[in-house]
């Protein structure tokens, strides 16, 4: 580990790679010899217009994705999309289906019922979000302008181990938090979005990859910062977009295609839930992880403890050996640790150490 840094397991803003921080530092005060930082440049200049496009290829060329799919950069994190696709999109005649697995989910779907166009599909909200609902269980209407569903279900550990079929109806997916971690068939989705603080960048900047047939018209009616077809006719530079969320997503995407793509981080992050999720079922109930176990995240390993005064001690513990972060949302208390493609095999391992070391000493 290097110095002075800790192993950062938070779900986001979360770590990102050491080589990445380290290449924006080394240029920070004057990208690409303009003698201005990052910060300071302007959005139209020559030397940003790269870092924009390279940015873009890259996300393209890592999910395979041609040229009916464009990539847009926008704002208002993930929360201002749930209420921008429900706007752009879905009306009472048709509106958006939404799959309920999540938190994060449910605020999609609660967004679109306050416009009056939305309707649950599945939902495995009465188990306590303990699985992602399965194909069997949805129910799509077949007049659905959308199926909506949240990949990646940070709070509760759980994530899609598979594509919906929506027999036509377009597919429409939150990745926040897994977005580029492993190989999916992004040509099975029309529109991806995700905030990308947790596996990518910087909080500041949500990357929309969607086909060109959905972001070329939107309702005219909408304010123009509302509509899709703003960021994509203008190549999401209709106002000053965040140009250093965008450069540090860039080359988070460079360092991706670097380490080998989606297949070498996909072959990490599951040596990585492997183990921890290892030691959980190890511990003779000690540990208990709230994912049932075909709905697990790779992303995202959430467990109790048999009290939540040890779950405090927990806590208080791991940060003094350096492991920061491993504390359950507060709506759900217990453990969750973020293990997302910058955090380093290493770094699960001295978890994985405490945990074991922590259970003997309070069984």
């Amino acid at each position: 580990m290097e110095a002075n840094r800790v192993y950062n397991f938070n779900p986001g803003p979360a770590t990102l790679p050491l080589d990445v921080l380290k290449e924006a530092q080394a240029e920070f005060l004057n990208f690409a010899n303009s003698g201005m930082s990052i910060l300071e440049i302007s959005h139209r200049a020559p030397e940003y217009d790269a870092v924009h496009q390279k940015a873009k290829a890259d996300v393209k060329a890592l999910m395979g994705l041609g040229d009916d799919y464009e990539v847009l950069f926008t704002q208002g994190g993930a929360s201002q999309q749930f209420a921008m696709i429900p706007m752009n999109y879905a009306t009472k005649e048709k509106p958006g289906a939404y799959v309920l697995s999540g938190s994060f989910a449910e605020k999609a779907y609660k967004e679109a019922e306050h416009l009056g166009v939305g309707t649950i599909a599945a939902s495995s909200k009465e188990e306590d979000y303990k699985h992602v609902p399965t194909q069997s269980e949805l129910k799509i209407p077949d007049y659905a302008s959308y199926l909506h569903v949240c990949y990646n279900n940070t709070i509760y550990g759980t994530e899609y181990h598979y594509v919906p079929e929506t027999k036509g109806v377009p597919l429409f997916a939150d990745m926040s938090s897994d977005m580029l971690s492993r190989p999916i068939d992004f040509s099975k989705f029309d529109f991806i979005y995700a905030g990308v603080q947790k596996n990518l960048g910087p909080a500041g900047v949500v990357l929309v990859v969607a086909k060109k047939s959905l972001l070329e018209k939107s309702p005219e009616e909408l304010p123009t910062m509302l509509k899709y077809s703003t960021f994509y006719k203008k190549d999401s530079l209709y106002n000053t977009p965040p140009a250093f969320c965008i450069y540090m997503v860039g080359k988070t995407a460079a360092w991706i295609r670097a380490q080998g793509g989606l297949e070498e981080m996909a072959k990490r992050n599951k040596k990585k839930a492997d183990l921890l999720y290892g030691v959980i079922d190890a511990s003779e109930g000690f540990y208990r992880g709230h994912a049932e176990k075909d709905s697990r995240s790779f992303m995202n390993v959430t467990f109790r403890l048999p009290s939540e005064e040890l779950e405090k001690k927990f806590v208080a513990e791991a940060k003094e050996k350096g492991l920061s972060g491993v504390k359950g949302h507060r709506s759900v208390g217990g453990m969750r640790a973020s293990i997302y493609n910058a955090m380093p095999y290493e770094g699960v391992v001295a978890l994985t150490d405490f945990m074991e070391a922590f259970r003997k000493a309070n069984k």
